[in-house]
């Protein structure tokens, strides 16, 4: 698997955006969210978004001179319009007015509606930790492709939930998970990279399990039966958890700014319409109801029994939500970010039409 450095990936990224005419301040926010979304490992929210973002920008649906602004404030919450821009700038101006509200009245609850995908849902989340607070996100998504439970057609997207805490000594607590099986990216990383699938993460018109990447990709993407399964994967695995949760996901960031519902908006949607997405950003600060230190020395207590829980497999001791991220992103600051062959051929396609320097290779 070729290795390209962060700094190059960042430089690529920040090319074709340069090259479609995004707004420079507005770029350097969107590339450090893509990068540190790669560095983390999340390779399916990170510089492979570039093909989607292309495509949307071709169909007109992308506003690439988009200024996030406030609709309505107060001293907790607010709701901010993203203007059909992509949705890393205005996730980023949410999550941080969440936080300067929290650390005046001790919890800031901000939505945003009229975007567009924002990456990685755990980037935003462990913004907050870094200010001593605790961070939690959710949004609507693009796509239609969750079968609920006792279903045979997608109804609900992946629905992603971020959460994020402060500790002391050690890292912060950072929970990144979709609600279905798996994210549908990663499906198309799998099939980027030729990977059969694990079973359970997609079935088929007829409720079977599909392993072949590129045929779950298809079904997704092209097809009106089958799709991802919620976490849990069947009703035998307690399928409606997930679903359930998918469910509050959207009623958060999506039911709650008045963004869309997907199943319904693409019922009318023109090729050229935003999607109009929503995002939900909370920040909550934990001295607001401990003394200062107490939150963190007892997330500690907490992180530290986890660790030292004796492991089933002694080769694979237990973790905890953000030990995968920080290690991937030691791993990737010195050896690199993987980028396959096929997904460096699609990127300098994407340069090609966008007029870019390719710089990968």
């Amino acid at each position: 698997m070729p290795l390209i450095s962060a700094e190059t990936c960042r430089a690529q990224i920040i090319a074709v955006l340069s090259a479609w005419g995004m707004d420079p301040k507005l770029i350097e926010t969107t590339a450090e969210v893509m990068i540190e979304t790669d560095l983390a490992g999340v390779d399916s929210h990170g510089i492979s978004m570039l093909m989607d973002y292309d495509e949307s920008r071709r169909k007109g649906k992308l506003n690439l001179a988009a200024r996030p602004h406030i609709v309505r404030e107060n001293i907790v919450t607010a709701l901010v319009d993203a203007d059909a821009g992509l949705g890393h700038p205005a996730s980023v101006f949410a999550m941080e007015l969440a936080m300067a509200k929290a650390k005046i009245a001790g919890v800031g609850v901000v939505t945003v509606r009229n975007s567009h995908h924002f990456g990685a849902a755990g980037y935003y989340a462990a913004m907050a930790p870094r200010e001593g607070l605790i961070g939690m996100v959710t949004s609507a998504t693009r796509t239609v492709g969750v079968v609920p439970t006792r279903g045979a057609v997608p109804v609900l997207g992946t629905n992603p939930l971020a959460f994020a805490a402060p500790a002391g000594r050690n890292r912060a607590f950072r929970l990144d998970m979709a609600t279905s099986t798996t994210a549908a990216n990663k499906v198309k990383v799998y099939d980027l990279r030729g990977k059969p699938l694990p079973e359970g993460w997609v079935l088929d018109g007829a409720g079977q399990a599909v392993t072949d990447a590129a045929r779950a990709w298809d079904i997704i993407k092209n097809q009106p039966m089958g799709g991802l399964t919620p976490v849990g994967g069947t009703p035998d695995m307690a399928s409606h958890k997930g679903y359930g949760l998918g469910l509050m996901v959207h009623i958060l960031g999506g039911a709650l700014s008045g963004a869309s519902f997907s199943p319904i908006r693409v019922r009318t949607q023109r090729p050229e319409d935003p999607d109009n997405l929503g995002h939900f950003f909370m920040a909550i600060d934990p001295k607001a109801f401990r003394e200062d230190g107490a939150f963190e020395a007892d997330l500690d207590e907490v992180v530290d029994v986890l660790h030292a829980t004796p492991p089933a497999d002694p080769a694979l001791p237990v973790l905890v939500p953000g030990d995968p991220e920080a290690e991937s992103r030691e791993t990737r600051l010195r050896e690199g970010i993987p980028v396959p062959e096929s997904l460096q051929a699609r990127i300098r396609d994407v340069c090609l039409r966008s007029n870019a320097e390719y710089l990968l290779g």
